[in-house]
């Protein structure tokens, strides 16, 4: 288990390092949307997500919600493979973010 780090690229582009599982993301994390208002274009790279779990893809809704609410553009980059199909289990998929394939450069916004 490593810990969860939200690393800050510049121009409103982050990195998501470690893992997104019920014992990295506490009340701090979910509370803390200051890296969301950094910018009125987010990207964030989850490439360096190393496990995952259903409150990995409960912190992503809660960052498209917020998004949504302040008109932020949200793109995700990257995204793994288990939160993909943790998405399709709850229907999540359907959604613009969580359409594309992993690999792809980028998801489409809101």
């Amino acid at each position: 288990m490593s810990g969860l780090n939200i690393i800050d690229q510049g121009a409103g582009n982050f990195i998501i390092d470690g893992d997104l599982t019920f014992s990295t993301i506490d009340k701090k994390t979910v509370k803390s949307f200051d890296f969301l208002k950094t910018a009125k274009h987010i990207t964030i790279d989850l490439s360096r997500v190393t496990s995952t779990d259903s409150a990995g893809l409960a912190l992503m809704i809660e960052w498209i919600k917020y998004t949504r609410d302040h008109k932020i553009h949200l793109h995700f980059k990257n995204i793994p493979k288990q939160l993909l199909n943790l998405a399709r289990l709850s229907g999540f998929d359907k959604t613009n973010h969580f359409t594309s394939q992993p690999d792809s450069p980028e998801f489409t916004d809101l």
